[in-house]
């Protein structure tokens, strides 16, 4: 996608970041992605072999290119999940790919790099009490799915009540929003349950889902959220990260303003945000 291009080259002109702080994801291993994901529909993606109605559930054409982009974009926020824990917060240019579920894909998302990221930081003892916050329009419905019964992962997800998808899964705290939300009423809401959760969750990490589709401006979003609604909802998500000590890892999730001007300033005022709190 066109955004994922012009995001770094805007950043890098307006020196919000510099070269230094870019770094180049490999391809994540087969063994890594088997820590979340089914070996049945790993080699389904592997050998091209989804059948009609599964890929046209994904949204792509499925071709070899097309795995090997997923990978790297999982190996991204694995990656910036450890750069998080030594920098205290770290961006995904891409992923938020929370329709994917263990064994399938959905909704433009073949492999969940959250829930990758988030086994890899628990199954090897590098944190203990993850928290997803998880603001994108659309439910992270894979994400909830394949933590349903871990006790040591808190999914939470603020979405459209009545947007997509159409059955949602039980995440550990839905919010379900209705259509045509504005500003005040939306970041109320945001405020009292994220302080709320990480009262009584205690994470020692959170994985950021903050895609930019609750804009008044998206073809698919339905809420009234303006430009500076959305970048306020940052900022409470950065300040309560900061200000309780826990590592944040971002990933971008979607945007369908029909402007791609739109898009990518929303997902750069993120950035921007981020380098002010935390750097």
């Amino acid at each position: 996608m066109l955004k994922y291009e012009l995001m770094p080259e805007q950043l890098l002109y307006e020196g919000t970041i510099q070269e230094s702080q870019l770094f180049v994801p490999g391809v994540m291993s087969e063994a890594e992605i088997l820590s979340t994901h089914s070996a049945d529909y790993l080699e389904k993606l592997k050998s091209l072999s989804l059948s009609k109605g599964e890929e046209r559930k994904t949204g792509f054409p499925l071709s070899d290119q097309l795995v090997e982009r997923e990978r790297i974009i999982m190996q991204g926020t694995l990656d910036a999940s450890l750069k998080a824990i030594e920098m205290g917060a770290a961006m995904n240019i891409a992923g938020g790919t929370h329709h994917a579920y263990r064994d399938k894909g959905e909704g433009f998302c073949l492999l969940n790099d959250i829930a990758l990221s988030a086994n890899h930081l628990l199954n090897n003892s590098i944190k203990k009490q993850i928290l997803v916050v998880d603001l994108d329009v659309h439910q992270g419905n894979g994400t909830a799915s394949i933590f349903e019964n871990e006790n040591r992962v808190f999914t939470f997800s603020m979405h459209g009540e009545h947007n997509y998808p159409l059955h949602k899964e039980r995440s550990d705290l839905d919010v379900g929003l209705p259509d045509g939300i504005e500003d005040l009423e939306y970041l109320k809401l945001l405020d009292f349950h994220l302080k709320n959760t990480l009262d009584r969750v205690q994470p020692d990490f959170i994985f950021y889902q903050c895609g930019v589709d609750i804009l008044n401006t998206d073809k698919l979003g339905r809420l009234k959220v303006s430009a500076l609604g959305c970048m306020e909802r940052d900022r409470m998500v950065f300040e309560q990260a900061k200000k309780n000590h826990i590592p944040i890892c971002c990933s971008m999730g979607g945007g369908y303003s029909e402007d791609i001007k739109v898009i990518v300033e929303a997902h750069c005022n993120t950035f921007r945000l981020a380098s002010e709190i935390f750097f």
